[in-house]
């Protein structure tokens, strides 16, 4: 069904002929409209799960509430709806009341149609949805966070799956998926280090392009396909960069850190086509990101060329009345400043009084609602404005989210035995994150249908062969220093061949975790039971909670072998397993299907090929620890060493690998024309196949630019060797893989020596010397 308020086809004006260029049928469009109607096409201001509410009748169907019906009323029409299908404690949306794969079209549709045929000029809204790692919907398809993304190194697989959860959210009437990309984990202590893809700017530009031409379709310049959606990135920009790894605290941020780390993602993501991106909540140069014009405009649109949306982050207007005095004016200084898109504020709502006192012209008003207008125009909304019945295959999602979680999982240490585990009689499987399905899953998970996925344990009982006895033990709480169980997990352990500790942390929200108005948990008075992890949850301390530590020293105790999973949304620091387990796999928090992806690993029946997209440090006090610092000569702490326990880039497999030193194809280049490549051998020595991931790093010896770095990630491959098996990789090296900023912040390639440098993570690799000259 696709008509909208039949006309004549005579008299229909240019902005319903869908053969007109999309700048003609916004001009059109924006000339007819009111300043109430233009207003209410930059609001989002109300909860989508308010805007529906399930009806007594046996078919469990629903109907639009009357709050809903005065919303639109209010502006005689509606920009976005965010969160219709959004289901978590937050929302309180549960399978009782909520919208389900079965239901969703429908519902999408009875919102649209209402918009569009109670309203004068029947433009369409905007349904806008939370797809953090997959669409956080009630039988949305749940992936792995981006942190393990990030640990595949992979980002055609991720491509994929996010073109995967594109259909599936068009296919249930979702326009725009809301997907955190642009932060990145320079401190470990932050809550929401799990959204992350990892702590370096290239691997993220990297995984942010393969989303956007997944979700996007690799040509969505002017219109997008059926079963693609549109992308707001977020957060713009340096929220990972917030002191003390404080959520939404201000940045200490100078202008070339914010260029050269944390504005690389954002860039690869614009020129890729992002739609939109998502101010951020953090303050850059005293100024909030949404009311931040030198950003938001200066950078964004005028030097980048960005011609999509930009949108606020929950509530974050509001935010600004303390800077602005009041709501109109703090509405005014975002608009002015370069945000399109309200979120849930009050502010915007009151745009009307903004222009009539002149606090805000009306031109600028105009433009937001412009690039409101034209992203409806190119989802195709005036034409075809309701789902057309297509649906995405679940299995499908199913098998790409068990590949990335398979995929993730990084081996950090092994003594070359443990591991795979060679069919022993008893597994003592033993933890708190060992049979727990919603401690695999994340911030911004919808609950999950009874039955749906593998814990850790239901992985192994799965996989282990015939006649392997595999027992279970909680051994303690997740959080605190609660030691009842752990004498049971002994008497397990001391029973078996091996011992699977499985620990870690938690970002799963409960229905008692009291949260801020917009969503982030409350943990003033300390981390709510269940959750070490996620928006608002952030830590001073990085070491594992007491009672896990004491369950890790009893097991081991045992003398039984121990092998350690963790699973968790950051990097934890504890250097005693290196000491007390005999293997340690990181598993992130790899979603519902991520329990037979560790014990797929732990079998030998799949390798471990992730890799670290994030350097694990030895504890919080030697924070920062990321592997890209600028090398100062620092010697390092009296009491410990001021390097990572983990490098960035590291991961261990089951069989050995060796490196020859790299080689240019010339050993000098002018800056005009660098052109050349890099060549390194590689060998799998061992006798298991392996997945090896080889990386290329840049290290400028000199600088006039600024303090050179000790080396950056400018190229990575991923080759697969047989054992015996010799190939040799070849990076193309361009003007990209060698500039750097100068003083004017752009980039460039300097006169001068460069080392570039091929290994398996950052702290083990070879160099070999190019010299660039003038000219």
């Amino acid at each position: 069904m696709s008509a909208v308020n039949p006309v004549n086809p005579v008299d229909a004006p240019l902005y319903r002929d869908a053969g007109a260029p999309v700048a003609d049928r916004v001009r059109d469009l924006l000339s007819r409209m009111t300043l109430t109607e233009k207003v209410g096409q930059v609001n989002q201001r109300m909860y989508g799960w308010d805007a529906y509410e399930r009806t007594a009748d046996a078919q469990g169907g629903h109907r639009l509430t009357d709050a809903f019906r005065a919303e639109v009323a209010a502006f005689d029409g509606m920009g976005a709806l965010y969160g219709l299908q959004r289901a978590d404690p937050w929302s309180g949306v549960t399978f009782a009341d909520g919208i389900t794969a079965t239901d969703a079209a429908r519902v999408a549709d009875s919102v649209q149609r209402h918009v569009m045929s109670s309203t004068r000029l029947g433009i369409p809204v905007l349904l806008v949805e939370e797809v953090p790692h997959g669409h956080q919907a009630l039988d949305g398809t749940v992936l792995p966070v981006n942190l393990a993304v990030g640990a595949t190194w992979d980002p055609r697989l991720y491509e994929a799956t996010a073109a995967g959860a594109a259909a599936e959210l068009r296919a249930r009437g979702g326009h725009v998926a809301l997907v955190s990309a642009l932060d990145l984990v320079r401190d470990p202590r932050w809550g929401r280090a799990e959204e992350c893809f990892g702590e370096d700017p290239y691997l993220a530009a990297r995984f942010t392009e393969a989303l956007v031409r997944g979700m996007q379709g690799s040509d969505a310049d002017s219109v997008f396909g059926a079963d693609r959606a549109a992308v707001v990135l977020k957060h713009f920009a340096g929220q990972g960069a917030t002191v003390g790894g404080r959520n939404s605290a201000a940045t200490e941020l100078g202008p070339r850190e914010l260029h050269e780390i944390h504005l690389v993602a954002a860039r690869a993501g614009v020129l890729a086509g992002a739609a939109g991106v998502m101010a951020a909540y953090n303050e850059y140069d005293g100024l909030p990101c949404a009311a931040n014009r030198e950003l938001l405009t200066g950078l964004l649109r005028e030097r980048w060329g960005f011609t999509g949306l930009v949108m606020a982050d929950g509530c974050a207007l509001d935010r600004l009345v303390r800077l602005a005095g009041d709501p109109v004016a703090a509405g005014a200084l975002a608009l002015g400043a370069g945000t399109d898109l309200s979120l849930w504020d009050g502010c915007f709502p009151r745009l009307v009084e903004a222009v009539e006192r002149g606090l805000v012209p009306e031109h600028a008003l105009d433009a937001a609602v412009a690039r409101v207008l034209s992203l409806k125009f190119r989802l195709g909304l005036f034409e075809r404005p309701y789902v057309d019945g297509t649906t995405q295959s679940a299995a499908d999602q199913a098998e790409l989210s068990e590949r990335l979680a398979r995929e993730s999982i990084v081996l950090l240490s092994h003594d070359g035995s443990a591991l795979p585990l060679a069919a022993p009689s008893r597994i003592a499987v033993i933890g708190p994150n060992a049979d727990s399905l919603p401690q695999q899953l994340g911030d911004y998970t919808a609950p999950q249908r009874p039955g749906t996925g593998l814990t850790v344990l239901g992985g192994i009982e799965a996989v282990a062969p015939p006649g392997v006895e595999v027992t279970y033990a909680r051994g303690c709480e997740l959080t605190g220093g609660d030691r009842g169980g752990i004498a049971d997990a002994v008497a397990l352990a001391a029973g078996a061949d091996t011992a699977v500790l499985v620990l870690g942390g938690s970002s799963a929200r409960e229905a008692d975790t009291r949260f801020e108005s917009n969503g982030a948990a409350v943990v003033a008075s300390g981390a709510p039971a269940g959750m070490t992890c996620g928006e608002g949850v952030d830590l001073a301390e990085l070491r594992l909670p007491d009672g896990q530590l004491a369950l890790l020293d009893a097991v081991a105790a045992t003398g039984t072998p121990v092998v350690v999973v963790l699973v968790q949304g950051r990097p934890h620091a504890v250097p005693e397993l290196g000491v007390r387990a005999r293997a340690v796999l990181s598993a992130w928090y790899p979603g519902p299907w991520g329990g037979r992806a560790v014990a797929d690993v732990l079998f030998g029946r799949a390798e471990p090929v992730g890799r670290l997209p994030v350097s694990v440090p030895r504890s919080a006090a030697q924070l920062p620890v990321f592997y890209n610092a600028k090398d100062h000569g620092y010697r390092g702490y009296v009491d410990q060493p001021a390097t990572a326990l983990h490098a960035f880039g590291h991961g261990l497999s089951y069989t050995t690998v060796e490196y020859g030193e790299p080689r240019l194809s010339r050993s000098k280049a002018p800056v005009s024309d660098p052109g050349l490549s890099c060549a390194v051998a590689v060998t799998n020595t061992g006798a298991r196949a392996v997945r090896e991931t080889v990386q290329l790093y840049v290290r400028r010896l000199v600088g006039s630019g600024s303090w050179p770095r000790v080396r950056e990630l400018r190229g990575f491959a991923r080759v697969d060797l047989a054992p015996g098996e010799h190939a040799e990789v070849v990076f193309a090296v361009e003007a990209d893989t060698l500039a750097s900023l100068d003083r004017a912040l752009e980039y460039v390639v300097e006169p001068g020596e460069v080392l570039l440098e091929t290994g398996p993570s950052a702290d083990r690799t070879s160099g070999t010397l190019l010299t660039l000259t003038p000219g």
